[in-house]
């Protein structure tokens, strides 16, 4: 992850589910909130509902990826939770990029195409 760290701490999953806003899907929920900062912080949620740690694991690399690929897209300064629902498991990887795209489109969070970050 180029522009981005992880987001790290209960206290700021919390304060990100509680006064930021989401967006969600049948297999994503994406979480954002501006953090006054210039790069991106970003932080992964995949509940044990999911299956054992293989799946959840694989969920978790897979959002993972999709973030770093697509990260340039992103408008700087914010901070991003993705948190996998149940039907993350059964989905393709071209399924969960596709439904991670639409929620950040929804959101306003990626750059025009005039834009570029810094």
């Amino acid at each position: 992850m180029k522009f981005s760290t992880s987001l790290k701490g209960n206290s700021a999953f919390r304060r990100l589910y509680a006064k930021g806003k989401s967006a969600a899907c049948t297999s994503l929920v994406v979480y954002f909130r501006k953090n006054g900062a210039r790069a991106n912080r970003v932080g992964i949620t995949v509940t044990a509902k999911l299956g054992k740690a293989v799946a959840r694991n694989r969920v978790r690399r897979r959002l993972r990826e999709i973030y770093r690929l697509n990260e340039e897209r992103l408008r700087p300064g914010l901070d991003l939770v993705l948190v996998a629902r149940t039907r993350a498991r059964c989905a393709s990887y071209q399924e969960l990029d596709r439904a991670f795209l639409e929620l950040c489109k929804k959101l306003g969070l990626l750059l025009d195409s005039r834009e570029k970050t810094p």
